[in-house]
């Protein structure tokens, strides 16, 4: 008797806002060896998080039913759904009743994609569902810039890694922080990826694993790795906002450099210019950093380009007000954003989780791009501070625990192994 496929799917949704602007993910592994089968990933508009988690669990099951031509036929195939909605389980597994008039389509669908005997459910702690996590967070990302996830751009499966053979389910949890998110193992996976399969719900795409071997720790001698992807981490000049430490984010007034601040531009770009090792320099789009940036460039005789994920966190309503203002104005929300870095600021800001997610999106797609080359990033204390505590594979806490002084360098620099080494943090030695 031929045995059935046996598939393993992770699905997830979110929504920021709740409802509000939401999205879900989905990934489809090999229970076997952990491959990656296929993502699926959409952003959906404006819904609930239960709406997006039973969309998640949809396109898993969709993506699935794809892998295997006779799905449908009794013992063709067994799935084993692995969820962190309570919800979903409990009301797919038959024990929670579906009273919300929103859910019950939705179940019903999700019931008749595979045969009732086919499919198992299984709650997870979020922390073990970091994949679909992350191909949910694109998805919203991707409709926050008014477009749909792209296989192609997507590092979810890279950032969660996964061992090439396993005894049973695959561990799903990646190794601690982001230090051994490779650079060039990263763009060598997705510039092998074939086209995405699309279809009218959502874009799914097959995908192969990232390299199983972890990068080198230590001084034990090593292969030539080539010349890293060195980045230049340049916090912009000063604005009026800078000496009066107010919030300064990309929600707000995007201030201009003030006279001090373009003083800081012209003494760090003659700085890097006696140096000579820029070769590119990439900017956020916000004001104080095109400004910034221009300094250099100009000294350099170098074009800058304009990278949307180096922008600085939203900081929603707390925008232009001191640490004390906010505070005194929305005391609560203060202490739930110190205490978690899941918690957004008032008014709709972005958290730091979700920043790090963004950052770490564009610091693959930079390191890809730069390979070998060196590269000044003019950019924001949150993104720097990001960058930093992701090569070290540093907590979320430690963001608050560095200083990071205005037309301030720190350097980091990625290896082709998946290897990364701080070289500077906070030099300010130009400036004096």
């Amino acid at each position: 008797m031929t045995q059935p496929r046996q598939f393993v799917i992770e699905a997830d949704g979110g929504s920021r806002g709740n409802p509000g602007p939401a999205g879900y993910g989905a990934v489809v592994i090999d229970p076997v060896t952990g491959e990656t089968l296929a993502e699926a990933a959409e952003y959906i508009g404006v819904a609930t998080n239960n709406v997006a988690e039973y969309k998640g669990l949809i396109a898993g099951l969709k993506a699935a039913k794809a892998l295997v031509p006779d799905a449908s036929a009794d013992g063709a195939l067994q799935v084993r759904v692995r969820m962190d909605s309570k919800l979903v389980v409990e009301q797919m597994s038959g024990r929670w009743k579906i009273k919300h008039p929103d859910m019950k389509p939705l179940a019903a669908e999700a019931a008749r994609i595979l045969p009732a005997s086919a499919v198992t459910y299984e709650w997870i702690p979020r922390e073990k569902n970091k994949h679909a996590d992350r191909l949910a967070n694109e998805a919203m990302d991707a409709g926050k810039r008014g477009k749909q996830w792209e296989p192609s751009a997507s590092t979810a499966a890279l950032d969660t890694p996964r061992p090439s053979t396993t005894a049973g389910l695959p561990p799903v949890s990646g190794p601690p922080g982001d230090a051994a998110a490779g650079a060039a193992r990263a763009r060598a996976a997705l510039s092998a990826r074939p086209a995405a399969a699309t279809g009218t719900a959502s874009a799914v795409a097959p995908t192969p694993t990232a390299s199983s071997t972890a990068p080198q720790v230590g001084w034990a001698a090593a292969p030539d790795l080539g010349a890293p992807a060195t980045f230049v981490l340049l916090r912009h000049g000063e604005t009026a906002l800078t000496p009066e430490k107010r919030f300064s984010g990309s929600g707000g007034s995007d201030p201009e450099l003030s006279a001090t601040g373009r003083h800081q531009a012209e003494r760090i770009a003659q700085s890097l210019a006696a140096r000579g090792t820029i070769e590119e320099i990439v900017s956020s789009p916000l004001r104080r950093c095109r400004e910034t940036a221009a300094a250099v460039a100009a000294r350099l005789g170098l074009e800058v380009r304009i990278e949307d994920g180096l922008r600085e966190t939203d900081f929603g309503a707390w925008e232009g007000l001191t640490f004390a203002e906010v505070r005194e104005r929305y005391g609560p929300d203060l202490d739930a954003w110190l205490a978690s870095a899941k918690a957004a600021p008032t008014g709709g800001g972005e958290s730091f989780a979700e920043v790090a997610r963004r950052v770490a999106a564009t610091r693959d797609r930079l390191t890809a791009r730069y390979a070998g080359r060196t590269v000044l990033l003019v950019t924001h204390v949150t993104p720097i501070k990001t960058l930093v505590r992701l090569a070290l594979g540093a907590p979320p806490e430690a963001m608050f625990r560095m200083e990071l002084s205005a037309a301030s360098v720190s350097a980091v620099a990625y290896y082709s192994d998946g290897n990364v080494s701080l070289r500077l943090l906070n030099d300010t030695s130009h400036l004096r």
